[in-house]
Formats: structure tokens, sequence, C-alpha cells
């Protein structure tokens, strides 16, 4: 069997639009998704809690929505128990990100849980966006005293970057030329000035996310496979933005790369200004992974 998780910036929640709200999230209910990161929650506990839930219903799954209405994880309740929801993300948020562990079903009574973190990166400090993805960082680095040892919980986290990948993958979409990005605040938004003076596109939060051991595993498939299209654009070409970009990733702890199976950007247009993307989990090889953890002597 494989696991679905999926990562989605629906734009602006759908922005009081009732009917292109139905339409996604009929779209994303096609995807037969197991776990469902989303940003843009805008909304969602207005009314009642109306959005959060007609979105239960029609996805079939169990939403944690974060402060703010920022952000959600979606979670199949077949498949995962939650154990813990983490409120406590950090203090710098524009956006904060909502972020959960739970039990995959099938595992050992005393498997690891998975922690799940949905974000959505700073749009317009490079500042603030580094510091963000700085403490995300955090998620990849707990360990849990169980007895003589210290357990590691393995992180999958997804979300909207608003920065890009490091240069260097077959396929990935090249970062914007800064001069060619028509809109002047954007070209602030999109790069930072290096030491030497001369500005640079951002890909700080990638290289501090994989330098923390987090892996994009979109990345890791063309490395694995050499499937390019797992680093097709999730957004695309626009006057003031620049060309296509992959802003829009998936980045997993070192030990659950090999569940990692495909890799999936599902075309949104019509829906949303960002595509899907979609990470395929072998469940058996997951089980495996959170059957048996990273441990360390107490």
């Amino acid at each position: 069997m494989l696991i679905n998780a999926a990562i989605c910036n629906f734009e602006n929640n759908g922005g009081g639009d009732r009917d292109l709200w139905q339409r996604m999230h009929d779209r994303l209910a096609s995807l037969d998704l197991h776990l469902l990161l989303r940003q843009e929650m805008w909304g969602a506990h207005d009314n009642g809690n109306a959005l959060a839930d007609a979105a239960e219903a029609v996805l079939g799954m169990v939403g944690f929505i974060g402060r703010e209405c920022c952000t959600a994880v979606y979670h199949d309740p077949k498949l995962f128990i939650p154990i813990s929801e983490y409120p406590n993300t950090g203090p710098v948020w524009a956006l904060p990100p909502a972020v959960c562990s739970f039990q995959l079903a099938g595992t050992a009574p005393d498997a690891t849980p998975l922690i799940v973190g949905s974000y959505h990166l700073n749009y317009c400090s490079t500042t603030t966006r580094l510091a963000e993805a700085e403490w995300l960082t955090k998620w990849n680095d707990k360990w849990v005293k169980d007895g003589d040892r210290y357990v590691h919980y393995p992180a999958l986290l997804g979300g909207d970057n608003n920065s890009y990948p490091a240069v260097g993958t077959p396929g990935d979409p090249a970062p914007p030329v800064l001069e060619e990005i028509r809109d002047e605040p954007h070209q602030a938004h999109r790069s930072y000035l290096g030491p030497d003076g001369v500005r640079r596109m951002d890909d700080r939060p990638d290289d501090t996310l994989r330098t923390a051991g987090l892996q994009d595993v979109a990345r890791h498939l063309v490395a694995a496979t050499g499937d390019t299209s797992a680093v097709a654009p999730t957004v695309d070409a626009c006057d003031t933005h620049g060309p296509d970009a992959r802003v829009d990733r998936i980045y997993a702890s070192q030990q659950l790369l090999p569940a990692v199976r495909e890799v999936e950007v599902v075309d949104m247009k019509g829906l949303s200004d960002h595509h899907t993307v979609v990470v395929r989990l072998d469940r058996d090889t997951l089980t495996e992974i959170l059957n048996h953890p990273l441990t360390r002597a107490a």
C-alpha cells in the first residue's frame, strides 16, 4: 500500500467563493490522500467552524488547524492515530505552522510516532523567512527518553517556502534573474544582500533545512531514479514574480527517505496559484522505519 501525503496552498482558502472552494476540495478528495498539509486556511473557524467542518466532510479526513487559521494538518483516522499537537512552534512566525505527531496504524506498540507539520514561510522578509526555517529544524531534533536510550521522532514537513531550492538538481526550475523580476518590491522579497554587497536569490531556507537533515523528497527522488517530473514547477510564471518556480516543497527526515516511492506535482490551474505536491510512501517500509527508530544512549 502507498500512503499519499500532499501539500496544498489554496489561494486565500477560496476567497469567499464557495463554488471554487468546493471544486478545490473535490479535486483534493480525488487524490486519495492520507495526509494533507494545507496553507492559507483563512476563515476556517468563521460561522461556527463552517469551512473547517465542511473540509473534513469532503476530504473524509480529520483536521488540526493551526493558530490564526494559517495552516492545517489533515489525516486519515483509519491510518494515523493522533498522539500530540504542538502549539508552541516558536516566536517568529508571521503565519504559524500546524504540527502534530501520529502513530501509524499497524506499527508496534512501542513504535516511534511520526511528526507531521504544515508551514508557510514569510512572503516579504528574507530575514524572517530564514529564522522561520531555523525554527522548523527543531522538528528534526526531537529525541525522547525511553529507558536507557533516547529515541528520535522523524518528521515530514511541507509548505510554501516563498524561496527557491538550491541549484543543482536536474530538471529543477532555475531561480529567476533578479533584474528580470518586473515588480520591484518582489525583487526585495525574494533576494537577500550578501556580505559582498551583491543581491542573491533566496535559497537559504532550503539550505538550512537540508543542513539540519530534512531532505527535499523531490530532490531525493531525482537523485535516486532520475525522474525529473518530481521537480516540476509548483507556481507558474507571471509578470510580478518571474519565471516558473518550485516554492512548494516537502521535506523528510533522512531515515524516512527509503519509504519515498513517487513525487507528483498535480496541476491546479483554475483553482489556485499553487500546484499541489503529492509524495507517495511505501507503508511497509514506513512501518519498518517507525518500528526501528534511530536511538542513542541516554
